[in-house]
């Protein structure tokens, strides 16, 4: 399927590496010029020269690091047709150990600088005609997973956040959707299977393979099974899709709504 991106000017945020990474290739791929972001700058590069794509380091945590983002994106474009935002996390903790600072950094990192990247962007995605907006959450976001609350909080508020900044936009031509990745083998997951398995003393394939368990379909995601849901969400094929957070999970988040 041509998902009619061609010439497209994206920016890929969080790109370095798994499901970023994944979703910036497939746009350049599709022939959209693409510009990976993340604050990793040596995985960045590597990124960057393996998917063709410009690349500007940025933290998107620090404000003063979004404005120098924008400062340098601006420098050579100025309109902005698909935004993605693949950042965020999880923390996991009992709630009665999570402190102030724990609370605050998380909510830093799964919302606000979400926030401050879209309304960073906002003049150059008007100038678009018709831009998209993709930004991920998390299938935590309706199924709550034990131990991870102040992830599981912040992940629902992302739900909101896409509802009500899409209302706001459409108006203007401006579509945004997320995607709510699942259980996908990245390379997060992957240090967490190792350090489990250090912790219970057996293997990360054994760790992996207990919490595949959970899911439905019976295995992880792969990040380029969950790129190709937000890349059709980023192209015009996805134009009757508005305010929608879709999750690419593998069945496990099993609530209606």
């Amino acid at each position: 399927m041509d998902l009619r991106i061609r010439g497209d000017c994206a920016l890929v945020v969080g790109a370095s590496d798994g499901i970023g990474r994944a979703t910036a290739k497939l746009l350049a791929e599709e022939g959209a010029r693409v510009t990976v972001v993340s604050r990793d700058a040596a995985d960045l590069a590597e990124a960057a020269a393996a998917i063709g794509a410009a690349a500007i380091p940025a933290d998107i945590t620090d404000p003063v690091a979004v404005e120098a983002l924008h400062r340098a994106w601006t420098a050579d474009q100025d309109r902005l047709d698909i935004l993605v935002v693949a950042v965020g996390g999880s923390h996991r903790s009992a709630f009665e150990n999570l402190t102030d600072e724990d609370w605050r950094a998380n909510w830093e990192f799964n919302i606000l600088s979400t926030v401050r990247v879209v309304r960073t962007f906002l003049p150059e995605l008007r100038k678009s005609g018709g831009a998209r907006v993709v930004l991920f959450g998390a299938a935590s976001s309706r199924m709550p997973y034990p131990e991870q609350i102040v992830s599981n909080v912040h992940k629902a508020g992302h739900l909101a956040l896409v509802k009500t900044l899409s209302a706001e936009l459409i108006g203007e031509g401006i579509r945004v959707n997320a995607v709510l990745p699942g259980r996908t083998v990245t390379r997060l997951w992957r240090r967490r299977a190792e350090a489990m398995a250090q912790q219970e003393g057996t293997t990360p394939d054994a760790v992996l393979a207990r919490f595949a368990k959970d899911i439905p379909l019976g295995r992880f995601g792969t990040a380029e099974e969950v790129a190709d849901l937000a890349a059709f969400l980023a192209s015009p094929r996805s134009a009757y899709i508005v305010g929608q957070s879709i999750a690419a999970d593998g069945g496990i988040a099993r609530g209606l709504l």
